[in-house]
């Protein structure tokens, strides 16, 4: 049972990837008081999208503090933990639109030692907006963020040089500081790095123009954010499936006789177009079927596209379950035991070789062990050193893993969403590591022996 797919407007999975353009998730990130939360609350104070209200309660706030402006931080800096102590703990997430792009926020922390929320937060990003203090430049911290950012990916970096108002709006600061951290990042691979200088406190080039900077050209920060490309043609991507729920209502009471014998196979297309009529490979058990019919949204249709939600019917009755991942036959990768990656552990207490957990992968979740450590990244030289006490909380590293089932895992170069996972404590499912299969640095740190 399966109709041609219609819409108000005929489109194509590429058009309608292009409109998928006009939202974007971004990930603030940068050291301690280089003015991250200040850079929120400017972005959307001036793009009119704080309630008055809300505003209101920031200038009563702000006025108890003996301030004559209001502290735009507070937009953003919800735990009473940040309030008291000047400084971002959690991850914010905000939501804000403009009449170009819709956007999804994720303010993440600047102390060290919760580098690891940054993970959390530039794990599905698109772009990664990086702080500097004008007046202490590149610092570890920024280099460190840097490395995560090459580490997950993350398509685009923006260098906001903030707090230019401090150092008289000098152009050769600026330069000086941009040219560093861009020799830097693109020694990670980072694919597209763009400087722009901004005082988050008064507003130059956050969302106007700054009239003290004519020697800068370029776009403001709102203007890159919402012009920036961030969505590919998903025609071209391989087509990956991951089975979430199977679906099987003949035993429910009142089913219809049409639907006695429906079963389906529930999940979100992580990337690729599937057809009625293509061939997949059900994985990891290696069998081939062809679909026989795809629902959407309560309809029969013919196509499905990236990152559409969708209910497979398959021309066979195979075993197969959550956890089991769908892909087309010519492009399905090897199921694999043993697992090279790239990870950033993420807990106080360390990974070490030996350690039995649970390895998390799409909807998948399988035993395994910690075979070898292999090394561990030096985030200021990008060397790679010996991990003899294993991974500790922030680190970076390399490390080999074996698993006591198959995984259809792809190199997380290839596939963000497919080709990243998670290890997890057996005993408690506290979350220890986020790892990227195959090797997650593009750059000069992929190279280094």
């Amino acid at each position: 049972m399966t109709s041609q797919l219609t819409t108000d407007t005929d489109t194509t999975p590429s058009e309608d990837a292009a409109s998928a353009t006009s939202l974007l998730r971004f990930a603030t990130a940068g050291s301690v008081d280089d003015g991250k939360s200040t850079l929120v609350g400017r972005l959307l104070h001036d793009s009119k999208s704080v309630l008055a209200d809300q505003l209101e309660a920031v200038e009563a706030a702000s006025r108890r503090r003996g301030q004559d402006a209001p502290d735009l931080a507070l937009l953003t800096d919800g735990l009473r933990a940040e309030r008291e102590q000047g400084i971002t703990i959690d991850v914010a997430y905000r939501y804000f639109a403009t009449p170009r792009r819709r956007f999804i926020l994720a303010d993440t922390p600047g102390h060290v030692q919760y580098t690891r929320n940054m993970v959390t937060g530039a794990s599905t990003a698109e772009l990664a907006v990086v702080l500097v203090d004008a007046r202490n430049g590149v610092v570890e911290q920024t280099r460190r963020h840097a490395a995560v950012a090459a580490l997950l990916r993350v398509p685009h970096v923006v260098l906001a040089v903030n707090k230019m108002d401090l150092v008289d709006y000098a152009e050769d600061t600026f330069r000086r500081i941009a040219d560093e951290f861009s020799g830097y990042a693109a020694s990670l691979g980072v694919p597209e790095i763009t400087a722009i200088p901004i005082s988050a406190l008064v507003g130059d080039n956050v969302v106007v123009p700054s009239t003290a900077m004519d020697w800068y050209t370029g776009p403001t920060l709102l203007e890159h954010l919402e012009t920036v490309p961030v969505v590919g043609d998903p025609s071209t991507a391989p087509v990956r499936l991951p089975v979430q729920y199977v679906i099987r209502p003949q035993g429910a009471a009142g089913v219809p006789e049409e639907l006695r014998d429906y079963r389906g196979y529930a999940g979100q297309l992580t990337s690729g177009v599937l057809r009625v009529g293509d061939t997949v490979r059900v994985l990891p058990s290696g069998a081939t079927t062809t679909v026989a019919g795809i629902d959407l949204l309560g309809r029969s249709v013919d196509i499905a596209w990236a990152p559409q939600s969708v209910t497979v019917l398959l021309a066979d009755e195979l075993d197969i379950s959550r956890g089991d991942l769908l892909a087309t036959e010519a492009t399905a990768p090897e199921p694999v035991k043993d697992v090279e990656a790239t990870v950033c552990h993420l807990h106080e207490r360390p990974l070490r070789a030996g350690d039995r957990v649970l390895l998390r992968h799409t909807t998948r979740t399988v035993r395994a062990i910690v075979k070898e450590i292999e090394h561990r990244l030096d985030i200021d030289t990008l060397e790679r050193g010996p991990a003899p006490d294993g991974l500790g909380v922030n680190d970076i590293g390399r490390v080999r893993l074996r698993t006591a089932e198959p995984l259809a895992l792809d190199d997380y170069a290839t596939s963000r969403s497919t080709g990243s996972f998670l290890l997890v404590d057996p005993a408690d499912g506290t979350t220890l590591t986020a790892g990227m299969a195959g090797e997650a640095f593009a750059g000069a740190a992929a190279e280094r022996p």
